[in-house]
């Protein structure tokens, strides 16, 4: 099922196939170069037409460029790629020209009067799909590294293009058909006195098998998100610090910090990223007894953001906590966070959240050290200062632990839903 995902081709049209196509390679608009490309059996002919003799594949030529009618419109280098060693597959020409539109147009248009068809969006990757110059998974890491948000989302994508991907998994398919031959061949000459599936590398090599299929999916899993990146929710009471968290995050004044409790009543989202990895940031209300319909209906809008994130950050002002050396203890603290914890989540377990203390600045250094003392280990509640900093990375890495991405990317590839579907079904 795996291999299949990877090498099943579409049915091309016979005319399609064999017809020659033209695209402009590179954006539209006015740029100094610009790149127009041409892939089938007549494109060196076509080339040839506009550009004059090529004889040379992997050879710059700087040419004329003539209309069918023999009108020079530009001036240009012009490389040729002959099958099967180019992109496609196929004959290839590229024309590197000047970026004006009508130049643009104009060489696409006299390509098309010599014998080309417009090129369908995404049908020079087909092509090269169809001729088996790459899988299904690295045209996907192609259009993944044309889209990446930041430097790990890019470096995650080229090792799909670059087909880490693929032979992580071919590999793991030649692995388990090697292990079914094996088996099957025990089971095919019984009258042998040796059992065979009482060997010990057989169950050494299931559970390398199954090792290697979960590390594929924790990779493929932090490769989707890179790319698809994550969702968290600020929640907590009115004047937790929730906006000043967000800012800190953001880098900028994204939310208005105000000493006035429900100063935000609606919903603040910010695209960000966090230590490489895309995600979106939600501000919601202070969660209490709403004084009006119009914060009723932001806190209403709280708590759905919160069970709909992929991880609630419950932002908690440590100031407002009973800190007396007598409730100094892991137990009370415990009992004070449940209770400032209640009423948002209505006890769902599913909810992914981490305990945010803010405002460890305001607290006396004595207590800093008493609390931090007593939440040693735990890797679920966190103290920091929105304000100075204080903490801050220590919580990075733990809401990238607690979605499931990790630090290094190097070896990370990009993935899609389907891809984790498959991995899990086989799993």
């Amino acid at each position: 099922m795996l291999r299949a995902s990877l090498k099943t081709h579409p049915e091309p049209s016979t005319s399609d196939a064999l017809a020659t196509i033209v695209a402009e390679a590179t954006p539209s608009g006015h740029a100094g170069i610009s790149v127009v490309r041409l892939s089938g059996a007549s494109a060196l002919t076509i080339a040839q037409g506009v550009a004059g003799r090529i004889s040379k594949p992997r050879h710059a030529y700087f040419r004329s460029l003539k209309t069918a009618s023999g009108r020079v419109f530009d001036q240009g280098v012009v490389l040729y790629f002959q099958a099967p060693n180019s992109f496609t597959g196929e004959d290839v020409v590229e024309f590197q020209g000047h970026g004006g539109p009508i130049v643009v147009s104009t060489l696409i248009q006299t390509c098309v009067e010599m014998g080309a068809k417009m090129a369908r969006p995404g049908e020079f990757s087909e092509r090269a799909f169809l001729n088996d110059k790459m899988d299904l998974v690295q045209l996907e890491g192609v259009a993944d590294l044309i889209a990446s948000a930041s430097e790990q989302a890019a470096k995650s994508a080229l090792g799909s293009l670059t087909g880490v991907f693929s032979k992580a998994v071919n590999a793991l398919v030649t692995s388990v058909i090697e292990l079914r031959i094996y088996i099957e061949a025990s089971i095919d000459f019984p009258e042998e006195e040796i059992d065979f599936l009482a060997e010990p590398f057989v169950l050494e090599r299931i559970t390398r098998i199954d090792a290697q299929l979960q590390q594929i999916l924790k990779q493929a899993e932090q490769g989707r998100r890179l790319q698809a990146g994550f969702s968290i929710a600020l929640v907590g009471s009115p004047n937790a610090g929730k906006s000043s968290v967000l800012n800190r995050f953001s880098g900028q004044d994204s939310a208005i910090v105000t000493a006035i409790p429900g100063t935000t009543r609606d919903v603040i989202r910010e695209q960000l990223l966090l230590d490489g990895y895309p995600i979106q940031i939600a501000d919601t209300a202070g969660i209490r007894e709403a004084m009006d319909a119009i914060e009723q209906e932001g806190i209403a809008r709280s708590r759905q953001t919160a069970l709909m994130a992929d991880l609630c950050l419950w932002i908690i002002d440590v100031t407002a906590l009973d800190l007396t050396p007598l409730n100094l203890c892991r137990s009370v603290l415990e009992q004070n966070l449940i209770a400032a914890q209640a009423g948002l989540f209505e006890d769902d377990a599913t909810v992914k959240r981490l305990v945010v203390l803010n405002k460890m600045d305001l607290l006396p250094e004595t207590m800093q050290r008493a609390l931090s003392d007593l939440l040693a280990g735990d890797p679920h509640t966190f103290l920091v200062s929105a304000k100075t900093g204080l903490g801050w990375d220590h919580l990075a890495s733990g809401i990238k632990q607690m979605v499931g991405v990790g630090d290094d990317s190097e070896s990370l590839f990009s993935a899609r839903t389907r891809h984790i579907v498959a991995l899990t079904e086989a799993a």
